[in-house]
């Protein structure tokens, strides 16, 4: 009733090794959430039934970094939390990836202040950007996806040093707001 009813007995199975390892990081992305504000919801959003993570292989979270492999930064990020977020990054194990969730973790947001940190792209690498305050849960699933093509096509940039480099990712929105149902009209009678 398996796949070993369907192979002939004398049949020899062959593959490349770089495919198989590949298939298996793609296949078991761990994701490592850092979630300090309102992203953090739509974060957990798509762990839920209606966007189910696990089709892809990425609903473990965990809150260890040695045993995740995906960093996802999902709002803003102060000044006093920053040395923890990079010794997170620090003790993940390579290869690792970094998704920037949102607006705030991306440039700052509205939040233009001294303690609010202007981009976390700053500070440590940055694979994919997810637009949007706070963005959708498929947004974020779009995301986790390309980091899994990128994984399949061993398109992992290097430096001469051979360190990995960010891939520099900007997801495009996948969805137009609904017009509201009524309009708003001011002094009406």
């Amino acid at each position: 009733m398996g796949l070993e009813s369907a192979l002939p007995t004398d049949s020899v199975l062959t593959t490349n090794l770089n495919r198989v390892i590949n298939w298996a990081r793609r296949s078991s992305v761990w994701p490592m959430p850092f979630a300090t504000a309102c992203c953090g919801i739509e974060l957990m959003a798509t762990a839920c039934s209606r966007f189910d993570l696990a089709r892809f292989g990425a609903e473990v979270m965990r809150f260890s970094p040695r045993q995740s492999d995906l960093l996802i930064v999902a709002g803003r990020v102060s000044v006093k939390t920053l040395p923890v977020l990079q010794r997170i990054y620090a003790q993940m194990a390579e290869p690792k990836w970094v998704i920037s969730m949102g607006a705030c973790a991306s440039t700052g947001g509205v939040f233009d202040t001294y303690a609010v940190v202007q981009g976390v792209d700053q500070f440590i690498p940055v694979d994919v950007y997810v637009p949007g305050c706070p963005p959708r849960p498929e947004m974020l699933i779009e995301g986790i996806m390309a980091i899994q093509r990128m994984i399949d096509q061993e398109n992992i940039p290097r430096d001469p040093s051979g360190q990995r480099r960010a891939l520099n990712i900007a997801l495009n929105p996948n969805y137009e707001p609904r017009h509201q149902p009524r309009p708003v009209t001011i002094g009406a009678t």
